[in-house]
């Protein structure tokens, strides 16, 4: 399944030409989708009709497609009723996001709604929510499973339990997505904003890393930053991300050569299908850099994370590029980078042929 970038604005408590100049400068990042949060409306129905399809408009013109997130309480609050979804079709949106979930025969009805409405489900609950949706003979195509974002701080998913909840979903072919938080943002639904992230382990990290994560996990389609509004220089990296293969940043040791530059960042590298725990290795390179590598920082012990190149003391294996898993010596072999700390845990990904990149 394709991967998109999303993001998250909140029209309740912002300002219309903000939020356009925000999803306009990320559609020129490759942004493709938008939570639009509901949670929040305490207006009568016509003031929230305006100012929610004025945005939603905006934003379909820029060629978004656009979730609200809604609650119960918003079909009381505004006088409407989950029979006829006729008023959410009319503001423009291309989906609902079930805050809370009923009992498995309405999400089912929910998903055949004569608008052509995604019907976008809770996935941070480990049971069995989908199944019993599926067994009502849901219309599949028109089903989405998104995850929650979570402001305190502590209290955002373990990442053990996100992964169990995820496969629930993905095991049937559902469009997952999950959040990640920006590390300047300030805005989100409510008056606690520790940042907006899915995963507890995400909250401090940069914003990048974490979509990397989620999408080396197999099991996310669609990473939306969570809190409003990330800086540009956020949406540009996330922009810049590889969505398909792990792409590894990593910091050159001064002593690096040009070869070594070269096959370390002009290569696409897979791991050998035949693994050892030692290093992962990438053997390809070797056969294609035949040029001589002279010895250099090849007598530390290796580290976790290390990148190193065989050496002229290599023989045939000179010019394989290794990353390093265990701590190990070998002078045959110069280190020429580090993969970056906050990067490390995307090596877990890096299975038998995976394929795998790196970025300076």
């Amino acid at each position: 399944m394709f991967r998109r970038l999303g993001l998250s604005v909140y029209p309740d408590s912002s300002v219309f030409e903000e939020d356009l100049a925000y999803i306009t400068f990320a559609k020129s990042q490759g942004f493709e989708r938008i939570f639009m949060s509901m949670l929040e409306v305490t207006q009568g129905k016509g003031v929230v009709a305006e100012k929610f399809s004025k945005l939603i408009s905006a934003a379909k013109k820029l060629g978004y497609e656009v979730i609200l997130d809604i609650a119960p309480n918003i079909f009381d609050e505004l006088q409407i009723s989950y029979d006829d979804l006729s008023f959410f079709a009319e503001l423009g949106a291309d989906g609902l996001r079930l805050d809370a979930g009923f009992d498995g025969n309405k999400e089912a009805t929910l998903s055949f709604n004569p608008y052509g409405l995604i019907i976008e489900l809770n996935m941070s609950n480990d049971v069995a929510y989908l199944d019993n949706i599926l067994t009502y003979q849901a219309n599949e195509p028109y089903i989405y499973g998104c995850h929650n974002f979570y402001p305190q701080e502590g209290s955002a998913l373990p990442f053990d339990f996100f992964v169990s909840c995820s496969k629930r979903f993905k095991k049937h072919g559902i469009r997952t997505a999950a959040f990640v938080s920006s590390q300047v943002a300030t805005g989100g639904p409510w008056d606690i904003n520790d940042g907006l992230p899915t995963l507890e382990l995400h909250r401090h990290l940069p914003v990048e890393v974490q979509a990397k994560h989620l999408f080396a996990t197999g099991l996310i389609d669609d990473v939306i930053i969570g809190n409003a509004y990330a800086s540009e220089a956020e949406l540009e990296a996330l922009g810049d991300i590889n969505r398909y293969q792990i792409e590894l940043t990593v910091d050159f040791l001064p002593s690096a050569n040009p070869v070594e530059r070269e096959i370390v960042l002009d290569n696409q590298h897979f791991r050998r299908g035949d693994i050892t725990s030692q290093m992962v290795r990438s053997t390809q390179v070797r056969k294609d850099y035949k040029q001589e590598n002279p010895l250099h920082d090849n007598q530390q012990i290796f580290q976790f994370g290390d990148v190193v190149v065989g050496n002229d003391d290599f023989g045939k294996y000179k010019n394989e590029l290794q990353i390093v898993l265990e701590p190990h010596t070998d002078s045959r072999k110069n280190k020429v980078a580090q993969i970056q700390e906050n990067e490390l845990m995307l090596l877990d990904y890096i299975q038998p042929w995976t394929k795998f990149r790196f970025k300076q």
